[in-house]
């Protein structure tokens, strides 16, 4: 899957998604982040967890802050934890992210033996800042929601909503996650595991 910013579009420089003009070549690249995803979301579904590493960057930041309930007004300031500080459901990088595939592909995972039913649907996909190549390297800040479907065993069902704030980053493989940031709207965890990759 080989992509590429139309120069329309890629020489605009990281700018908020009001200011990126509309033009067709706009709405090709937004296609190509969009089939990215519904690709990423299948590998998740068909449990092909190697492949889904391969679309993940060398240097990926993957994180999950946890959710508080705070006064009216302090949101921005305190309602989510911050990476690096305190306590996240995931602040991990591409070797944690590696050892959890593997961990769930030796059979024996105690939460994942046998292996959930999961789909993910991803929509509300806007590309939100795009930035020109540096050190050969170009990048889109993406947003996107999701929602998780997830079945265990005979009776266990649980829902996973939310956001997620992506980089993605252009290589001569295509787009690969270099930032995920996951916006999980609960605040406290109503599923009896997190095992699933979002």
């Amino acid at each position: 899957m080989t992509a590429t910013v139309p120069a329309t579009v890629q020489d605009q420089p990281a700018t908020a998604n009001a200011a990126i003009e509309r033009s067709a070549a706009y709405y090709r690249l937004k296609a190509d982040v969009e089939d990215f995803y519904y690709h990423e979301a299948d590998l998740l579904d068909e449990r092909r967890y190697r492949d889904w590493l391969e679309l993940l960057a060398e240097d990926i930041s993957y994180f999950m802050p946890i959710r508080r309930n705070v006064k009216f007004g302090q949101q921005a300031a305190r309602e989510n934890t911050k990476r690096g500080e305190g306590i996240s459901w995931f602040d991990e990088d591409k070797w944690t992210l590696t050892k959890r595939v593997e961990q769930i592909l030796t059979g024996v995972h105690y939460a994942e033996e046998p292996l959930s039913r999961i789909t993910h649907m991803v929509s509300n996909v806007q590309i939100k800042a795009v930035r020109p190549e540096l050190d050969g390297l170009r990048e889109l800040d993406v947003t996107s929601r999701f929602l998780v479907y997830q079945n265990r065993v005979e009776y266990e069902t649980y829902t996973f909503v939310g956001r997620r704030n992506d980089t993605l980053r252009l290589t001569d493989s295509g787009w690969r996650i270099a930032k995920r940031e996951i916006l999980l709207e609960q605040n406290i965890l109503l599923a009896k595991n997190l095992t699933t990759f979002f």
